[in-house]
């Protein structure tokens, strides 16, 4: 019998979920990004201003779901050194109140007690939100700040931000697989973590740090409560560009069907990956051992841009 790891159905939500407003350092209200990603096929918006969440439900409706949450951090203490130096960690918090109005609880720890923030992590997680763990090459760090990590339901494996504006930081899958090799049974997300500056150039457009990266969303329908529990549950895969249709298991077959590339790869927890290339690939099959403990599986187009699915527990 087949299994599907992946079906899109027929009820699929293109989704930001990192983006800033004039709320905090972002340059578009609330109202002009709604309008922003709406124009440009987006059904799910999450607001993730940094230290400040709102309610966000006012936008809601029309074919557009606001999403409230917001952006916490906790940085590292280097007197004398410039902030471009300094190892950050930074969260987004989803709420699953779609009528939220209060701010979670302020990050106070220092940066290096990760017990502490581990603590947060759970703390908010008993509370109902689902927390995403952001950008960590942008934030310097390295295998020993996020290898401990505990509770977060994603991380953020592309930011488009980071990517486009601050110097090819934003795309982290090799900081996926080695959460993943942790046993850290994560999801990942691709998003914007837009700010919407004005370039200097009047003919550039200072939309350049959104619509890059973005997450496709199964739902039942377009409602707070589906679509927060499509995420929960990882029932969504992160996209640069191409679409995935269908991640199945069919005995020791693994089946993949997406929207044209011309690379498809299968990352195990083991040194080998699966590889299948191609001008016009839309689908591929692939033995795998039956000794996998986890496989995920990424698409990639003629102009480079990757899809990723979350990992898969076998």
């Amino acid at each position: 019998m087949k299994r599907y790891l992946f079906k899109s159905n027929a009820n699929v939500y293109k989704a930001n979920l990192h983006c800033h407003t004039t709320i905090s350092d972002g340059t578009r209200t609330p109202r002009q990004i709604k309008a922003m990603y709406k124009a440009k096929g987006y059904s799910v918006v999450a607001f993730t201003d940094h230290d400040i969440l709102q309610n966000h439900s006012y936008l809601s409706g029309d074919g557009f779901l606001a999403i409230n949450a917001c952006e916490l951090g906790v940085t590292e203490d280097l007197p004398g050194e410039p902030s471009g130096k300094h190892r950050v960690y930074h969260f987004n918090l989803y709420s699953p109140d779609p009528n939220a109005t209060q701010t979670p609880a302020p990050m106070d720890m220092a940066y290096d007690d990760l017990a502490a923030i581990n603590q947060y992590i759970s703390d908010r997680v008993g509370e109902g939100y689902l927390v995403s763990y952001n950008h960590p090459y942008w934030s310097l760090q390295t295998y020993a700040d996020y290898s401990g990590l505990k509770g977060c339901f994603a991380m953020e494996i592309y930011n488009h931000g980071c990517e486009v504006k601050d110097g090819y930081y934003g795309y982290n899958p090799q900081v996926y697989d080695e959460m993943l090799r942790c046993q850290n049974k994560i999801y990942c997300l691709s998003t914007d973590d837009n700010h919407n500056a004005p370039s200097p150039d009047p003919q550039v457009d200072s939309s350049g740090d959104s619509f890059g990266g973005f997450v496709m969303i199964n739902g039942n329908s377009l409602t707070y409560s589906n679509i927060f529990a499509s995420l929960r549950q990882g029932d969504f895969y992160a996209s640069q560009g191409p679409e995935i249709y269908q991640i199945s298991l069919h005995g020791n077959i693994l089946g993949v069907k997406c929207s044209k590339v011309c690379l498809i790869v299968v990352y195990t927890d083991g040194r080998r990956c699966h590889i299948q290339k191609g001008e016009a690939l839309t689908e591929a099959e692939f033995p795998l051992n039956g000794n996998e403990k986890y496989i995920r599986v990424m698409c990639r187009d003629k102009e480079h841009k990757d899809a990723n699915s979350n990992a898969y527990w076998l």
